[in-house]
Formats: structure tokens, sequence, C-alpha cells
């Protein structure tokens, strides 16, 4: 199937909603469902200009802060766990235990302890992204072939090359994947930590709105949630498949044979 053949039919779905949405609304008038173009209109005069500068780089900023700890600890406590045995079974109920705990919950302790500002939601959005990059790369570790290994020590690989030429390529499709599910956490907590206690942000304008009966508002901030996280996914999936060519293009030359 061509390129562009797989967009159209993408597209035909979401279209044909968008389409069904503005016939429903210019038909029969609701004030909690705005037209399409007046939502537009406020999406325009509320996020490209009156509060960019003041709530949504502050936003992604807390955003990309969260994500990038995330990534870091995620990864460097992954690989320490998947390769030291011991540490796998004494960090493993713990890592169990501290993912189930929904990080939703620590934003109001966070907030006694931290304050409203921007460290608690921070910490929120490392506490909840860092657990998919956590159990992605045990997981790869673990499903490193044994021959692989082997045939790192019959060469004289030490551990630490071993490790960056055998083990994280062979980890990566994981760890690559625990991190998009780590992505979409964070996105989602950054929206949550600032609807609970916050004085900006996408998350806080949104339930402000809310809270007004402001329906256009409304509407114009999850316009803006929906394309920031299709922009960042976009933009993630780019750097994976680049990351990943080579993988990929095993796969297709194993399928094909």
């Amino acid at each position: 199937m061509k390129n562009w053949t797989r967009a159209a039919l993408g597209l035909a779905v979401p279209a044909a909603a968008v389409a069904g949405y503005a016939a429903a609304t210019t038909a029969n008038p609701d004030p909690f469902f705005p037209p399409i173009p007046v939502m537009l209109k406020r999406f325009a005069d509320l996020w490209l200009f009156e509060h960019l500068p003041t709530d949504v780089v502050p936003s992604l900023r807390n955003f990309a802060a969260g994500y990038a700890i995330a990534l870091t600890l995620g990864l460097l406590a992954g690989i320490l766990v998947g390769r030291i045995r011991w540490l796998k079974e004494m960090a493993e109920p713990l890592i169990h235990f501290g993912r189930s705990v929904p990080p939703i919950m620590l934003i109001p302790p966070l907030v006694l302890v931290l304050g409203i500002g921007d460290a608690s939601k921070v910490f929120v959005i490392a506490l909840g992204a860092v657990f998919p990059v956590l159990l992605t790369t045990v997981d790869g570790m673990r499903q490193v072939d044994p021959a692989l290994l082997d045939m790192s020590r019959s060469i004289g690989l030490g551990r630490v090359q071993t490790l960056r030429r055998i083990v994280l390529p062979a980890a990566s499709p994981a760890i690559y994947g625990g991190a998009q599910t780590g992505l979409q956490v964070a996105l989602i907590l950054m929206v949550s930590s600032e609807m609970v206690a916050a004085t900006h942000g996408i998350g806080y304008m949104t339930m402000q709105a809310q809270a007004t009966f402001n329906a256009p508002s409304v509407w114009a901030g999850i316009l803006l949630l929906a394309v920031l996280g299709f922009l960042i996914n976009a933009a993630f999936t780019l750097v994976r498949n680049r990351a990943l060519a080579w993988h990929t293009g095993r796969a297709a030359a194993y399928a094909a044979a």
C-alpha cells in the first residue's frame, strides 16, 4: 500500500468526525459545543498570542525537564537492574510497588512539600514517566540473545564494550518503546499536575475555563493538547525510526526470506 493511500485511509475517520461535528453544531447550536470557527478563533486568540509565553511555554518546559529526568534515570537504573542479578532480585518488588502508585495521588503531598511552583510538577512528571522506561529497559536486557553474549566473551570484549556494542543495540527496540510510552505519560501528567494546584499552565487555564463555563476556551485547550501530543509523538517517531533503521531493515529482510 502506498504512503498516500495509507494517509488517506488514516484521515478518513477524523475528517468524517469533524464534518459530522460541524454539521451538528451548525444545525443545532449548543453553548457547550461551539461551532468549529468559534473554536478555532478562540484557539488562535488564547494560545497563539495571549497565553503562549505565560502558560504554554512553562508547561512545555516542565514537560521537557520531567521527561528528561525520567529518561535518564529510567535508562541508567534499567541497565543496572537488568545487568546485575542480585540488584534485580532486590529492586524488582520495589519497582512494581512504586509503579502501582498513581502519580496523580502524589500531587497533594508534593505540593505541601515543594509548593505550587514548577518543582512539584517536574517531580510528578518524572516520577510517572520513569517506570515505563525502567521496566522496558530491564525487559530489553533480558531478551538479549545469549549467543551474542557468549560471542562477546569469546572475542574478549569487556563489560563496558559488551554493554555498548551488544546489549544496548539488542535492547534498543524495547527501550524506545518504553520511552514512547513514558512520553505519553509525561504529557498526561503535565496537564494533570496543573489542574490540581497551579497558577499558570495549559491545565490551569483549561480548568479555569471549565469552572466559568467557557466552552470555547475548554475546547481550545483540548485542541491545543491534541496538537501538541501529535507533534511531540511525530517528532519522537522520526527519531526512533532513524535510530532503529538497522532493526527495521533486518526485520524486513527476515520477512522477505
